[in-house]
């Protein structure tokens, strides 16, 4: 069973995703640590993100591989952990430079795929129901006003970068959302048959109790 959820930054797709593999007992996959990873990879190896056939040719030559456990997924880049490292800001401020590419993309559908074979997953990001698993079992899009969601936000970075605020956060957020609602291939958009809901009130576990109500009446025996 796929459960795909799309969502902008901060809507709280990355907490309730994994709270919900875990009540579910399903794998989660988080598609955007794959983008991280592969920004780090060029971070590290020093190639220019206007370098299109650089980066064509290193994401050739990169393997990104997720291992489960029951300590949540962890990221490996060419056999390296990269799980904490794709979370400090310098992988932020520059994830959209390869993100945004075709190319990019396409091999990390491919990818997200296959890591979702046969599996009962849990995948998160914001292309998951538009385009990677159009045919999921359920869709949902979650949300939140950005004021709440730069304030999640900013909970997440400042202990990477003391000197942010959230002002600026909340501009940065209004980048990514244009960034990423505007692109030309795969942009975050709510589909017509997912399931919305707005998390700004919510807390986390009362957004996981309503998505297990509404993943449920999908299933054939109202339970899973």
């Amino acid at each position: 069973m796929i459960i795909a959820i799309d969502g902008p930054a901060g809507s709280g797709k990355s907490t309730v995703s994994k709270k919900l593999a875990e009540r579910l007992g399903f794998k989660y996959l988080d598609s955007g640590a794959m983008y991280r990873a592969f920004t780090w990879k060029v971070i590290n190896a020093g190639v220019d993100f206007n370098d299109k056939e650089g980066l064509c040719r290193l994401l050739n030559k990169t393997n990104i591989k997720i291992e489960y456990s029951k300590d949540g997924s962890k990221i490996f880049v060419d056999d390296i952990n990269v799980t904490n490292e794709i979370r400090h800001p310098s992988i932020t401020g520059n994830v959209h430079h390869v993100s945004n590419l075709e190319f990019v993309r396409k091999k990390m559908v491919e990818l997200q795929r296959g890591f979702a074979k046969g599996e009962n997953i849990i995948a998160e990001g914001r292309d998951m129901g538009t385009v990677v698993f159009s045919d999921a079992d359920k869709k949902i899009y979650l949300d939140a006003d950005i004021k709440e969601r730069a304030t999640r936000r900013y909970s997440e970075i400042k202990t990477f970068n003391d000197k942010s605020n959230l002002n600026n956060v909340i501009e940065d957020l209004r980048q990514r959302d244009h960034r990423d609602s505007t692109r030309e291939f795969a942009p975050l958009k709510q589909v017509a048959d997912a399931f919305y809901l707005d998390t700004t009130n919510l807390k986390i576990e009362q957004v996981v109790d309503i998505l297990i109500k509404e993943i449920e009446k999908n299933s054939k025996t109202g339970k899973l």
